[in-house]
């Protein structure tokens, strides 16, 4: 600094490169947090916010054994929710379970069980529309109902279907490119 109190040019050139980097910095991540959801805001299935029972283990090939989804601790009767925007794609049995599944736009969908549907196929739903009710019948789960949430992408033309942690659709993970 001068006897001003100014900062001279040789530090006003040292911290130019500095300022822009955080902002460059910033931008990313501003551009991060939106991007990360592509396909809208999404919430709990249940509330208030359920305590999650097990956790989601993503298997090291679609066949084997593994966890696909999270068990969220509920009650039996308890109003089960749309995550997100979308279209009810199912709502029926499978292997004996009452199942609803939501497409999401940017290839998205999750998956509900056992839940009691109150939505038909086709039908849009928004972030938080009731679509069943949870129902007791899913095993190895401590409390006295649990939902069974799963989320995958779709497989388009250059990727296969992925199964995914639906939990990571509540808080994107943030990935920072590098600065050029």
């Amino acid at each position: 600094m001068n006897r001003l109190g100014r900062v001279s040019w040789p530090y006003r050139r040292r911290l130019i490169p500095i300022v822009l980097g955080v902002i460059a910095l910033l931008g990313l991540v501003a551009e991060q947090s939106v991007s990360a959801a592509p396909h809208g805001e999404f919430s709990w299935p249940l509330q208030p916010r359920p305590t999650v029972e097990r956790q989601f283990d993503k298997p090291a090939q679609d066949w084997l054994p593994g966890h696909r989804g999270v068990d969220l601790a509920g009650a039996p009767g308890q109003a089960v929710l749309a995550a997100g925007d979308g279209i009810v794609v199912f709502a029926g049995t499978v292997a004996g379970k009452p199942v609803v599944s939501i497409d999401h736009p940017a290839g998205f969908r999750t998956t509900y069980e056992p839940v009691q549907a109150e939505v038909s196929v086709g039908l849009r739903v928004g972030r938080g529309t009731r679509i069943g009710t949870l129902v007791v019948g899913h095993e190895g789960c401590a409390a006295a109902a649990c939902l069974h949430w799963g989320a995958r992408r779709e497989a388009s033309g250059h990727s296969r279907r992925e199964y995914m942690d639906p939990l990571g659709l509540l808080h994107p993970t943030l990935r920072l490119k590098p600065v050029t």
